[in-house]
């Protein structure tokens, strides 16, 4: 199941809409969507490598838009969108706690969890939703969520084909890591905010 899974992802990565795919699912991720871009990007730079980069732009203007659309939930619909997505996600008893240090550190926080497997869209919203200085949680993006694309498509940029079939070939234990790494960050949603 998980190879016709790649196989069919691998396809949709060579079509001519791929790159209208990654920047919806970029969009969306940073915002209310649970899975995130790499699952489009990384097969999208193993079948064209020569537009890695280009790739990674896409992802990272999309996601910061979506963060900004996220930061927006939090920061106008709050009490109602905002407040029932921080519930799907376990966060909202701890985000009292939470939304006193927020801007002290806010950049930072951004940041950290910007380049990390933690969903994103729980920072866009707190962000929003705490009022976080606009222009520093954009900046913050940017740099977090270019990092993250643009360090996943160098590798594969450098590493090409024995990458791809390294991946072919620990398809399945790899699937199983990003599961955990996935399912790690909603838990630590849940149990550290």
């Amino acid at each position: 199941m998980i190879r016709r899974l790649y196989d069919w992802t691998m396809g949709l990565a060579g079509h001519r809409r791929a790159t209208w795919g990654l920047a919806g699912v970029s969009f969306a991720e940073s915002s209310f969507f649970p899975i995130p871009p790499d699952v489009l990007l990384i097969p999208m730079i193993l079948a064209n490598r020569r537009k890695a980069f280009f790739y990674a732009l896409i992802a990272t203007i999309a996601s910061v838009l979506g963060g900004l659309a996220g930061y927006a939930i939090g920061y106008f619909l709050f009490d109602t969108l905002g407040r029932s997505l921080l519930e799907i996600y376990g966060a909202l008893e701890k985000f009292q706690e939470f939304s006193a240090q927020y801007n002290e550190q806010g950049a930072w926080i951004v940041f950290f969890f910007g380049v990390t497997p933690f969903p994103y869209k729980v920072i866009t919203i707190a962000s929003g939703a705490t009022a976080l200085d606009l222009a520093t949680f954009t900046a913050a993006s940017v740099a977090a969520r270019g990092l993250r694309f643009f360090i996943v498509a160098g590798l594969l940029w450098w590493l090409g084909e024995p990458i791809r079939n390294f991946i072919e070939k620990y398809l399945g234990i790899l699937t199983v890591v990003f599961m955990v790494c996935l399912i790690g960050g909603f838990v630590a949603v849940r149990y550290f905010f």
